[in-house]
Parts: C-alpha cells; sequence; structure tokens
C-alpha cells in the first residue's frame, strides 16, 4: 500500500487536480455535520448553523503522497422530507462520514439505518467512518466511546469523536478518509497498469470518477476517542 502523507491548504484555483473524490456526510439533523465541513473546507465555525435545506457541497485541495486530491464534500439535511434526493447524493461517491451527536443517544441509535441505506444506494467499495461528533460536551455525553468503538469494529468502519467547535479530530477524520481512498485507487491503478487490454477501467482521476472492479477488503480500522492525540 503506498505511504500517503497528507498536507493542508486550501487550494489554489490553477494547480493541477490528480484526484476528485466525493464524500458524503450523512446522519441525523442537528448532529453538526454542516459545522463540520464548515471547519474541514474553510476553517469556521458558526454558532448560529442553520438547518441545512436539500443538498449542498463544498470543496478543498489536499496533497496525499505527492498528489493533488480534490475533495468535493456533499452535506444534506438528515430530515425524512428530504430522502427524495437519496440516489443522486450517494451517486459517486467514493467515501462517507457517518455522523451522530455524542450528547444524544437517539442519534447513535439511527446509526445502523444510515449505515444500510448508504450500503444500499452507494458502491460497495466506500470508505467509511463513523464520526461521534460534539466531543467538547463531555458533560453531557450520552453515548458511551466503547459503544462507538464496538459498533465501528463489528461493521468495518473507520472511528473518531470530533469536536467542530474545537476543531478537535475533524482534519484527522477528513484525512483519514481521503487517504483510505486515495490508497484503494492507487492499488486499483497499479493492478490496471499490470492488465491491460482487459477492459476494467480502473481510473478515478480529474473529474471522471469510477469505482469498478471487485470489493476492495479494507484494512483493519483505526479507532480514536476524542482525547486521541
Amino acid at each position: 500500500m503506498a505511504g500517503a502523507g497528507a498536507g493542508g491548504g486550501y487550494g489554489d484555483a490553477n494547480q493541477r487536480i490528480d484526484y476528485v473524490f466525493k464524500v458524503v456526510l450523512i446522519g441525523d439533523s442537528a448532529v453538526g455535520k454542516s459545522q463540520i465541513l464548515a471547519r474541514f473546507a474553510r476553517n469556521e465555525f458558526s454558532l448560529d448553523s442553520k438547518s441545512t435545506i436539500g443538498v449542498e457541497f463544498q470543496t478543498r485541495t489536499l496533497l496525499i503522497d505527492h498528489k493533488t486530491v480534490k475533495a468535493q464534500i456533499w452535506d444534506t439535511a438528515g430530515q425524512e422530507r428530504y430522502r427524495a434526493v437519496t440516489s443522486a447524493y450517494y451517486r459517486g461517491a467514493v467515501g462517507a462520514m457517518l455522523v451522530y451527536d455524542i450528547t444524544k443517544r437517539q442519534t447513535f441509535d439511527h446509526i445502523p439505518r444510515w449505515l444500510e441505506e448508504l450500503r444500499n444506494h452507494a458502491d460497495k467499495n466506500i470508505v467509511i467512518i463513523l464520526i461521534g461528533n460534539k466531543c467538547d460536551l463531555e458533560n453531557q455525553r450520552d453515548v458511551p466511546t466503547e459503544d462507538a468503538k464496538e459498533f465501528a469494529e463489528k461493521e468495518g468502519l473507520f472511528f473518531l469523536e470530533t469536536s467542530a467547535l474545537e476543531a478537535t479530530n475533524v482534519e484527522t477524520a477528513f484525512v483519514t478518509v481521503l487517504t483510505e481512498i486515495y490508497n484503494i485507487v492507487n492499488k486499483k491503478n497499479l493492478t490496471a497498469d499490470e492488465n491491460q487490454g482487459n477492459g476494467n477501467s480502473a481510473s478515478l482521476s480529474g473529474q471522471k470518477i469510477i469505482v469498478p472492479g471487485p470489493a476492495q477488503e479494507v484494512p483493519a480500522k483505526r479507532n480514536m476517542c476524542c482525547q486521541a492525540s
């Protein structure tokens, strides 16, 4: 697997893009999906954030293993009335962040339903991370870290607790997903180079997003709580 080091920065409009990775944020309303996106894409946090209506997305460009990766992060409303956008929302996604609020048990209890929907509509090779947001509110915690770790391990997901308010682990969460996507895609590209002519394109570069081929076994996941370094 390629060693991938990620660089920060918010992108230069004129730079050459090697890969575009679409990542979707899903979870109940008011768990902080839009705040996580704002912290990653613009390094901002708004205390009076409004509920997302429909779908919106933002981008940020990073360096991974000396390649320029544009992350296209899609955010959607968690309310049931917006579920009609589901299939279009997931189309082309190569990464997903499954978000719950550590202070609201119900948002964690709904995670299996969100995961089922994701797996029903998204590509089978999608890289998924479970995010326990608002870990700055430790004194209001309603979801033990161990419960989330156990669920993530059972389902084969990455796991992190984050605080969009304090910028804790937000960067790490996105870089974890994007690096894993890069490693999987890079491995497929190497395989394709060795087996040219089989008619199975394995390119995921520029604006063209293709995730073909057999199911990819994702390596052992890392679990990190809010206090992790």
